[in-house]
């Protein structure tokens, strides 16, 4: 992991996820992970990680459960199965009523990106497997978190978080990972965005092109095996 000052490192999300890639085939390609992308920006990063690795490519669904009245700021998560995660700054701070509200409003919108990204297709088979989860950044983590509680419920053998860039600060939370991989961490850390040259919405439209781009490149034999991860 380097620490850099506050410049420029990556030209766009395709530049990162090739670099994050090719730093990470070395210590993963031969276990064959399950490279799941968090949706939006991070499933773009996944593409060329999963690429590079020469594996499965697959997403998982969380969102942030915003502070009433403070959207930016996050109290937590929740993953496609409904798993969630309350930071403890805030669970003593705010009324249970309060919190979920929270979480059933935040349901809504989960349900509503399940019904679009996934189509009918489950949760991606992870039991046993190497998991990376991949983001096109961390700041505080707290999104992820939610996503790691899934992958654990879903069998996971081992969960990598991997991203281009983040913060100093994570959330404690993010500790139940097995791993974390970074390339860079900015200082100062300001935001995600500050390492890209170009980091724009990336569209559900641009999602589901690339899922369906993976589709078609998959190859049809992914003998994946992690007997021999120690």
């Amino acid at each position: 992991m380097d620490r850099v000052e506050n410049e420029i490192v990556f030209k766009n999300r395709q530049h990162a996820g090739e670099e994050l890639g090719r730093y990470l085939v070395p210590i993963y390609k031969h276990l064959h992970p399950l490279v799941l992308g968090i949706p939006r920006g991070g499933v773009e990063v996944a593409y060329y990680v999963a690429r590079e690795l020469e594996t499965d490519l697959s997403f998982v669904i969380t969102k942030k459960l915003p502070f009433p009245g403070h959207k930016e700021y996050g109290i937590g998560s929740i993953a496609e199965d409904y798993s969630v995660y309350i930071s403890p700054r805030v669970e003593d701070s705010l009324p249970r009523n309060t919190i979920e509200n929270v979480i059933e409003e935040q349901k809504l919108e989960i349900d509503r990106r399940v019904s679009q990204y996934r189509q009918g297709s489950p949760i991606p088979l992870m039991e046993g497997r190497i998991v990376l989860l991949v983001d096109d950044g961390i700041a505080t983590g707290v999104t992820l978190i939610a996503a790691i509680r899934l992958c654990r419920k879903h069998g996971a053998a081992r969960i990598i978080l991997a991203a281009p860039v983040s913060g100093h600060k994570y959330d404690k939370a993010l500790n139940e990972a097995d791993d974390l991989e970074v390339l860079v961490q900015p200082e100062p850390f300001i935001s995600v965005g500050q390492v890209y040259e170009v980091f724009g919405d990336f569209t559900d439209e641009q999602m589901t092109d690339l899922l369906q781009r993976a589709e078609r490149e998959k190859k049809p034999n992914n003998n994946w095996d992690n007997r021999g991860y120690n």
